[in-house]
């Protein structure tokens, strides 16, 4: 398993989608899958458009409405954070074929900050053969 770090912003997607390829390069996997986790309850990662931003702030804007600041009993005043992660989630599978991540043309890998800023990690496993 390869592991990388990264800082963020206080809210935000961030495009991790090319160091998850570099990693899969680097890997002896020619067939097989690739598992991407996130080990923080206030972050997630997801799959989405990364040819257009707008994209990112419109799912931002749509996140901020379905979770509204309501007075949560969570006393460190971060519970929509948690909503979110949760609503995200915190890992996805993708196929590796030739080596090669395979995604769809506009698809791009998002890690989802919502309880920054801070200092994160992403674990990233290539299994098969």
């Amino acid at each position: 398993m390869d592991q990388f770090s990264l800082d963020t912003p206080k809210e935000g997607f961030i495009d991790i989608t090319a160091k998850v390829r570099e990693l899969i390069r680097h890997s002896c996997i020619r067939q097989g899958i690739c598992q991407v986790f996130v080990p923080h309850t206030t972050a997630g990662v997801t799959i989405n458009e990364n040819a257009d931003p707008d994209v990112v702030a419109d799912m931002l804007m749509a996140f901020d409405r379905m979770v509204p600041n309501l007075p949560y009993r969570h006393m460190e005043g971060n519970s929509p954070a948690h909503i979110k992660s949760s609503m995200v989630g915190c890992s996805i599978t993708l196929p590796v074929v030739d080596n090669k991540l395979l995604l769809g043309t506009w698809q791009g890998i998002y890690f989802c900050e919502f309880d920054g800023p801070r200092r994160r990690s992403v674990w990233v496993q290539v299994m098969g053969g």
